[in-house]
């Protein structure tokens, strides 16, 4: 369905544990199973302890960006969201500033992923102000291979064009796919550490929820380095 509200809906903590749990359990096939479903609630997206596949996508210049070549330099925040033209990505993408700065207080980089082909990251990067990096995955093969992909059925296509919504133009390519938004923390191991996967598009992870799970992953990484 559109995009008919600006800001997105807050889940609350029991609904965060129960996503989370969810996740978990759909995306154990999630790398082996490339099939991409026609409904967003029936994604395998990868889980918690899975390593990122292989990975590229394209700056906002047009550039190759590796993705997992960027991982390893840091632990990573990866945005899902599903293109400039929808308003509750476009809140949430302005909602992470409030974080930024703690998060790359904690070493943290954040890279936010859409099908929208690079002049429309430009667009998004000056209309809303974003310091952090978005990157095009306009043939969805990021998406595809963490298991985040759909297919947006012909009536929904043809509702998202009364709205002026052109899923085509946006991403230049002709599969009519999406990602589900998600919210994916990566240690530079590549791992999996925290996953938040909103089959409901008008769903977004809190700010704090982040936070904590980010200061989770440094504090097990600290563990580990110390060994206690």
């Amino acid at each position: 369905m559109p995009c008919n509200r600006n800001k997105p809906t807050r889940p609350t903590p029991l609904l965060v544990a129960l996503i989370s749990l969810i996740g978990m359990f759909m995306g154990s096939f999630a790398q082996a199973d490339q099939t991409v479903p026609q409904k967003a609630e029936d994604v395998k997206p990868i889980m918690v302890g899975q390593v990122v596949p292989p990975v590229k996508l394209k700056t906002i210049e047009g550039k190759t960006f590796d993705l997992n070549e960027s991982i390893e330099e840091k632990p990573t925040l990866l945005i899902f969201y599903r293109g400039s033209w929808c308003p509750y990505c476009n809140t949430h993408l302005a909602d992470l500033r409030e974080i930024e700065k703690e998060l790359l207080d904690m070493g943290f980089q954040i890279l936010a992923i859409s099908p929208d082909q690079p002049e429309y990251l430009k667009k998004t990067t000056s209309k809303l102000e974003l310091n952090y990096q978005l990157l095009s995955d306009s043939d969805m093969s990021a998406s595809k291979a963490l298991g985040l992909a759909f297919e947006v059925d012909a009536a929904t296509r043809e509702l998202y064009v009364d709205y002026g919504i052109d899923l085509e133009k946006n991403s230049g390519q002709t599969h009519h796919l999406l990602p589900v938004p998600a919210a994916i923390l990566v240690n530079p191991h590549g791992k999996v550490t925290f996953s938040f996967i909103a089959p409901d598009y008008k769903v977004r992870v809190e700010n704090s929820v982040l936070l904590a799970a980010a200061k989770a992953q440094m504090e097990d990484t600290k563990k580990k380095l110390t060994g206690s």
